[in-house]
């Protein structure tokens, strides 16, 4: 099966977008395309002497707004090298825009190595040397003024540390935190990091439950996917005082209409390896997770997991996307004729970058705040973006997904016209 191009796929919505806000053609054109997209060979002697030739790259999509910013992933999509090339392309252009709807100063980056280190099995000190390769190849491109990225798909802290240091020291042993993020407390990370996506997530669900007047005390949350975003979206909701009666992970999902504990079902998926079997619970399928009747529908899995056949059947209020582009096209005119309101990904899981942003902020000045301040930043600037993006949906009689990127795309092109042109 050929998969989808990502890169036609932001056309598109970069398209809608500046349709509904009547930019003209130069215009468009100009922020179509990443302004470099840098393709490099990495080298590596392998732990058995032999030399394995790698392919990275680091899309910079614009950075009109401030520095680019964007993860950097180790992966193997089926379409090969060249598909993720198109992928890392769209990536950079899809996090302009959740940067620009949160109105946080910076641009939208991208990049990677095509290659699966989990499936592969790369021991520890390979991966090193190629995210140390990597880190060489492309410090001509970053630097905490230019181009910052972070950790996404298969990295981590140490990958990020790695490439910090190799940075540093290209740069005559100069510390340069803020080149990064996503570090380790111990190397200039921001608290509030491992919570961001839930916490942003959960933030999102308070204010679209406001718009329409639900009560979160006592409101019926489903959750899909219990990774990082899922659990603490969880957690964060029942402190608002939601109630979870269904999750899911990779082996199952589950449910209990008199409501869930989910730091118990987190405990015991830890423990056993799935949410499935949680005593009290009822396993189900995923089309009956998703279109179990709840106030709320948090989709924190996978991409395409609303079709239309299943937006038919939807019997929630809200849905909010912590996972990225959980809802297939075919399915937004159908979600918005039953009136659902739904947060796009790119507001409801852009905490991660907001407080991505607060970390380079905290690098840069050299003084850090506590998790309560971090945490207070973030939800200005998340809460901002839902109230602006909704204003849009209702002034232009748009659904939020669309309103998010006409607002985002706006706050851009405003940016590039006060700029100008040079040379």
């Amino acid at each position: 099966m050929v998969q989808a191009d990502p890169f036609k796929n932001a056309l598109k919505q970069l398209d809608d977008a500046c349709s509904i806000l009547k930019i003209d053609k130069g215009t468009r054109d100009y922020l179509a395309e990443p302004n470099k997209v840098l393709r490099v060979k990495l080298p590596i002697k392998m732990d058995n002497g032999k030399i394995r030739v790698f392919t990275g790259f680091r899309s910079q999509h614009n950075n009109d707004r401030g520095p680019y910013k964007g993860g950097i992933r180790y992966f193997d999509p089926e379409g090969g090298v060249d598909y993720m090339e198109k992928e890392v392309k769209a990536l950079s252009s899809w996090m302009t825009w959740k940067c620009a709807v949160v109105d946080v100063p910076l641009g939208g980056g991208k990049g990677g190595i095509f290659v699966n280190p989990k499936k592969e099995k790369l021991s520890a000190n390979e991966l090193e040397r190629l995210t140390r390769r990597f880190a060489y190849a492309i410090s001509e491109i970053i630097g905490p003024k230019k181009d910052i990225p972070a950790p996404d798909v298969y990295t981590t802290g140490v990958e990020m540390s790695q490439i910090m240091d190799v940075y540093s020291k290209m740069s005559g042993n100069e510390n340069e935190p803020g080149v990064i993020t996503g570090k380790p407390i111990s190397l200039g990370g921001s608290l509030a990091r491992n919570v961001a996506t839930g916490l942003g997530c959960a933030y999102c669900v308070r204010e679209a439950a406001k718009t329409i007047g639900l009560r979160l005390k006592g409101a019926k949350v489903v959750i899909q996917g219990y990774g990082n975003a899922g659990t603490f979206a969880a957690e964060y909701l029942e402190k608002m005082g939601a109630k979870i009666i269904a999750v899911s992970d990779t082996k199952g999902s589950i449910i209990n209409p008199n409501g869930l504990d989910s730091k118990k079902v987190l405990e015991f998926k830890n423990k056993t390896g799935s949410v499935v079997g949680y005593p009290g619970s009822k396993k189900i399928s995923t089309e009956q997770l998703l279109t179990t009747k709840c106030d709320v529908l948090v989709p924190a899995a996978l991409e395409n997991q609303i079709n239309a056949a299943i937006a038919k059947k939807l019997q929630c209020k809200i849905i909010a996307e912590a996972a990225n582009g959980p809802t297939m096209p075919e399915a937004d005119p159908i979600i918005y004729s039953k009136k659902i309101l739904v947060i796009p990904d790119i507001l409801a899981n852009s905490g991660g970058v907001c407080i991505s942003y607060l970390e380079w902020v905290q690098n840069n000045m050299g003084y850090y705040w506590s998790f309560d301040e971090v945490a207070s930043k973030m939800e200005s600037h998340i809460t901002r973006g839902f109230r602006d993006t909704l204003a849009l949906s209702k002034k232009h009689k748009i659904d939020m997904r669309r309103a998010a990127m006409v607002l985002a795309v706006g706050r851009v092109v405003e940016a590039f016209k006060a700029k100008g042109l040079w040379p």
